[in-house]
């Protein structure tokens, strides 16, 4: 029960993270970028459930390729004259030359048809992650404004911005918590797919969204020390708790 992600969960959590934001921040862009996490996650879970499934079509295809190539093979050997004496070194050279050249032809044609299914579901698992990627640098350009440099009061009836240290800290708090969305959604992506150019593509969304996170809390820890410096240390307690 705990060795797997739960993609329903993942989807739960995700819309869970997307309300707080909205409600916190209201029409941020950070509340829209977690409104498409939202849809990405549901998108997420039907594809990996996809690429969990065998593609029994594309095998069967696979089948009849390979067995098509050496039917032929068969076939030609069959009614082909074959004359084993040679006549110099050379024409042996040029008669080993063109059966290696066969044999590699005959292997690459058979591993072409025995990857369709995985070149298949990796273009798919590829374009999904390279969403993710590009959520995350969405979620980087969020926070990159957000120091006491930018603080300032948003007018009544617009935008819901941060206004000092506690919804500061609070707004990065909610981008790492999007960060961490991002990963485990590309984690679905191999959890049941077994391809190691894929789960390369993973590991560079979870390198990428470590680097922002480990970019976010350094800012969260300056604006401890703020809170800390303005109100004493008891303030930056009651933020944890808010």
């Amino acid at each position: 029960m705990y060795r797997s992600l739960n993609a329903d969960l993942i989807v739960e959590t995700s819309r869970a993270t997307q309300q707080r934001i909205a409600e916190r921040f209201t029409n941020s862009g950070l509340s829209k970028v977690a409104g498409e996490i939202v849809i990405v996650s549901e998108e997420a879970a039907a594809l990996a459930a996809w690429l969990a499934r065998p593609l029994y079509w594309l095998r069967a295809l696979a089948v009849l390729g390979i067995a098509a190539i050496f039917l032929i093979i068969i076939s030609v050997a069959v009614h082909l004259k074959v004359q084993m004496t040679v006549g110099s070194l050379s024409e042996f050279f040029q008669g080993t030359d063109a059966a290696i050249n066969e044999v590699v032809c005959i292997g690459v044609t058979t591993f072409f048809f025995l990857t369709l299914e995985t070149r298949l579901k990796r273009r798919r698992a590829l374009k999904a992650i390279h969403e993710l990627r590009s959520l995350a640098h969405i979620i980087d350009m969020h926070q990159l404004t957000k120091d006491p440099e930018h603080m300032a009061d948003t007018p009544a009836g617009e935008v819901r911005h941060p206004q000092n240290p506690a919804e500061l800290i609070r707004y990065l708090d909610h981008c790492g918590d999007l960060l961490a969305l991002l990963s485990k959604i590309a984690a679905l992506y191999v959890q049941n797919f077994d391809d190691p150019v894929t789960l390369s593509a993973v590991n560079e969304i979870e390198n990428l969204t470590n680097g922002i996170s480990r970019k976010i809390w350094q800012k969260i820890m300056i604006f401890d020390r703020i809170l800390a410096l303005d109100g004493g240390p008891d303030a930056a307690g009651a933020k944890r708790q808010h």
